[in-house]
């Protein structure tokens, strides 16, 4: 049998690791922790990844453990809906849950190795699953890939309390960003961006989610509600990283998946499900194809789409967390708003 190495066990990996045939293929997954996320946090499956969950054979679980979403309000940071729009389709479930799910679908056959990689395989396929900070993206594809600091900081958590009535949604500040949606019926899903200099490691959470508060006081009444119930056991706190443009997510003997080969920043919400698609993609591909063609096709596949994705979010970044142009974009959503209301 083909060996196959995927240097990381997160979302991407562990997809990839469950839909390979193992009957063609003797695959070791090393992942660094044995263990959940401490912190939970809430990710939304578009309909292209619960395809791919479906392929990986849990979207029924899935569908039992997550939430739906039934509408998006856009809202100023008093509160004041801008639009809303109906968000047909898509369930939100918690990282953990669909870590956990995932890993329940990897056969018993496949190796598992636990502990940071020391040394990188010379023969068989490396897949880099391993994310934004992807040893094997800067191994093989040099140090011109490697991830770039972004100024801003990404707050993230789950209370448990029901979204507060007509606060769901995102709402757009002066360089400010803050999302509440349910994470289930008694939970609500959290999150904040900003530009901050703290960082880029070592986080004093208590201190993160202080200052959160302070920049959001005074503000919409159910931001400040969400904030009072978050604590710092349940929150995580990053500043967003990104990886620059590649050209190509093959080379000979090595490929890229989710996060390690167009690590985005999350305003897009779509870095979770492009991960499912880039691996149920990669393994239907090489579980029917000879590796130089499987490798190919799957370049041509996901190549252009999820680098169009990344610059795509990274222009929404520009526009949420706008802040000298941050009038003249409230009056534009302010104006489409009301068109969209009369028409």
């Amino acid at each position: 049998m083909d060996a196959i190495t995927i240097v990381g066990g997160g979302i991407a990996g562990l997809a990839l690791a469950a839909t390979l045939d193992p009957g063609r293929f003797h695959v070791t997954v090393h992942e660094r922790r044995n263990t959940l996320p401490a912190v939970e946090t809430s990710l939304a499956m578009w309909p292209e990844a619960q395809k791919a969950l479906d392929t990986v054979g849990i979207l029924p679980a899935i569908r039992a453990a997550g939430s739906g979403f039934d509408a998006m309000a856009l809202r100023d940071v008093s509160g004041k809906a801008w639009l809303r729009a109906e968000v047909a389709g898509v369930i939100g479930v918690s990282r953990a849950d669909l870590l956990r799910l995932l890993d329940s679908a990897v056969p018993e056959s496949v190796t598992r190795v636990f502990g940071a990689v020391t040394s990188l395989p010379d023969s068989g396929l490396l897949v880099g699953a391993d994310g934004v900070h992807s040893t094997v993206r800067r191994s093989r594809w040099g140090s011109r890939s490697a991830e770039r600091l972004s100024p801003y900081l990404a707050l993230r958590g789950i209370i448990d309390e029901p979204v507060p009535e007509d606060t769901g949604g995102e709402y757009w500040g002066r360089g400010e960003l803050f999302g509440i949606a349910p994470a289930s019926r008694q939970r609500t899903y959290w999150y904040a961006s900003y530009r901050s200099d703290l960082g880029p490691g070592g986080f004093d959470i208590a201190a993160a989610l202080e200052l959160t508060r302070r920049r959001f006081s005074g503000k919409a009444p159910g931001i400040s509600r969400v904030l009072a119930g978050a604590t710092p056991d349940g929150t995580l706190a990053q500043r967003i990283w990104t990886v620059p443009a590649l050209g190509s997510y093959a080379r000979a003997g090595a490929v890229l998946v989710g996060d390690a080969a167009h690590g985005m920043t999350p305003n897009l919400g779509r870095g979770a499900c492009e991960a499912l698609v880039d691996s149920a993609t990669l393994a239907q591909l090489l579980n029917s194809r000879p590796l130089p063609q499987a490798l190919a096709a799957y370049n041509k596949r996901r190549l252009l789409r999820s680098q169009a994705l990344r610059v795509a979010s990274s222009a929404m970044t520009r526009l949420v967390l706008a802040e000298s142009t941050q009038p003249l974009r409230d009056g534009i959503l302010g104006l489409a708003g009301r068109f969209s209301r009369t028409a």
